[in-house]
C-alpha cells in the first residue's frame, strides 16, 4: 500500500510543492551556469557533468561507470569525452585490470575547474545556511542524503519491473 494511501500521506502531500520548487530552484535558477561564469569556466553541462562525476568519485573511471553516474547511455559520454580530451580536461589511460578497457581521469586542468566549481557552489549553499544552527545543518544533511539513497534505490527497483 503506497504511503498515501496507507493514511500517513498528508505530510507527504505537503511536502510534494517544496520538493518539486527545490528542482524548479535548482534548474531554472541556471545555478550550475551561474557557478561556470563565476569561474570562467567554458564549459557544455554534459561536459561539466562528466568532469563533476571524475572528481567527486576521485578516480578514474570506465565511461560506462560514468554514463551510469550520469544517468545516460555511453556513447553519450564518449562524444563529449572527445571534447573534453581535446581541451586537455580529461586523459584517457589503459585499464590495469582489462587490457581491452579504457579509463578516463581528469587532468591537472579539469581538477582545478572541478575544484573551483564545486568550492563555488559549496559557498553559496554555505551561505544560505548561514543563519542554520550547527545541528540543523547537521540533520538536514543527513536527512538529504538518506532521502536521496532512499529515492534512488526505489526508482531503481521500480524501473527494474517494468
Amino acid at each position: 500500500m503506497a504511503a498515501t494511501e496507507a493514511g500517513d500521506g498528508s505530510d507527504l502531500r505537503a511536502v510534494l510543492p517544496r520538493i518539486l520548487q527545490l528542482g524548479t530552484l535548482m534548474n531554472r535558477s541556471g545555478l550550475g551556469e551561474r557557478a561556470m561564469k563565476r569561474i570562467g569556466a567554458d564549459l557544455d553541462r554534459p561536459g561539466l557533468s562528466i568532469i563533476l562525476a571524475l572528481h567527486l568519485t576521485g578516480k578514474a573511471m570506465r565511461v560506462g561507470e560514468i554514463a551510469d553516474r550520469m544517468q545516460v547511455a555511453g556513447p553519450h559520454v564518449t562524444r563529449h569525452l572527445h571534447v573534453l580530451e581535446r581541451r586537455r580536461l580529461v586523459r584517457g589511460l589503459a585499464d590495469p585490470d582489462d587490457r581491452r578497457a579504457r579509463l578516463v581521469e581528469l587532468t591537472p586542468d579539469g581538477a582545478e575547474i572541478a575544484d573551483r566549481y564545486v568550492s563555488t557552489l559549496l559557498g553559496w549553499f554555505g551561505d544560505a545556511l548561514a543563519g542554520w544552527a550547527p545541528e540543523d545543518r547537521r540533520t538536514f544533511y543527513d536527512l538529504l542524503l538518506r532521502f536521496t539513497d532512499d529515492l534512488a534505490a526505489f526508482l531503481s527497483a521500480i524501473g527494474e519491473e517494468e
